[in-house]
């Protein structure tokens, strides 16, 4: 490269920082002007496409846009985090604020379907004092659930206890759901009373609804329908997920009697070993002499 084209070179370069020095000067000027004419900007959070109604926001449906302070609506949302897993109230159309009025936690007012897990299902289950820990319950509780089951007829028929499932979660108490507000209004009859319910503390339910699996919902079903009064629940601590190894209890484990007194469900009885054969000694043959007389 000569002369000639290292000057031409730089002078290019030269050229090209110049412009982009001009650029961001009259963008910064339009902004000053902007900022002049409409005030300071503030960052937003806007739909980055259509949101229909009563549908879960998720990160993906969202952006961030400046917008100038004077156009800001009231109850705006400056943070993505403020509204995933909110569910819309109304439709949000692309490129619209989006306000706290027009979100919603799930619960009541979104019904129980936003609660329940992909691939599971919600199920009731009848409780009381007894059955359902003095109903000291709450939705986001973790139980196992424990069946008492009648079996057999006549001279036959026996009870067992046993644990049907273990760490399932509780997503509703009566009409108190999980992230639900934890208290209701209502107006009493006279329609001038207000009475405030605390549903954190409530205790006035009488069923718990789970999330199970499908054939666990099954298993359930079969009972409430032949016996609904022998489930109970049993309260976990919500950092204990393990899921302990537990066989049924019978009226012999609750006596204390020894195990050798107990016999086995359809005990299998291994069949005795076959006899050895012990296999007999092969006989010499006798030979025959060259004169066809045997050998005696």
């Amino acid at each position: 490269m000569n002369a000639n084209e290292s000057r031409t070179l730089w002078i290019s370069i030269g050229a090209a920082l110049f412009a982009i020095f001009l650029l961001y000067s009259w963008s910064q000027e339009q902004k000053e002007q902007m900022a002049r004419k409409f005030g300071s900007t503030k960052r937003v959070v806007v739909a980055k496409s259509d949101i229909a109604e009563m549908a879960t926001v998720n990160e993906g449906m969202l952006d961030y846009v400046d917008q100038p302070v004077d156009f800001l609506q009231p109850e705006h949302i400056s943070e993505v985090e403020e509204a995933i897993g909110q569910v819309a109230a109304a439709p949000i159309k692309k490129g619209e604020q989006l306000l706290k009025t027009k979100l919603l936690l799930p619960g009541p007012y979104t019904g129980l379907s936003f609660e329940v897990a992909p691939g599971k299902r919600a199920i009731p289950i009848p409780v009381d004092d007894m059955r359902g820990v003095a109903r000291l319950l709450k939705p986001g509780d973790r139980i196992d659930i424990v069946a008492a089951l009648d079996y057999g007829k006549g001279a036959e028929a026996k009870r067992e206890v046993r644990t049907i499932l273990q760490d399932v979660v509780i997503l509703a108490t009566g009409v108190n759901i999980v992230n639900q507000l934890p208290r209701r209004f209502e107006l009493e009859a006279d329609n001038k009373t207000v009475s405030r319910t605390n549903l954190s503390g409530n205790t006035n339910f009488t069923s718990i609804i789970v999330e199970v699996k499908p054939d666990e919902a099954q298993q359930l079903v079969y009972i409430l329908a032949t016996s609904p009064g022998s489930l109970f629940t049993t309260l976990r601590h919500p950092n204990d997920r393990a899921m302990a190894p537990l066989r049924g209890t019978s009226v012999d484990d609750v006596l204390g009697k020894p195990n050798v007194l107990r016999q086995p469900a359809q005990a299998e009885i291994a069949p005795p070993p076959p006899p050895v054969v012990q296999p007999k000694p092969q006989q010499r043959q006798p030979q025959k002499r060259r004169n066809g007389f045997e050998d005696l």
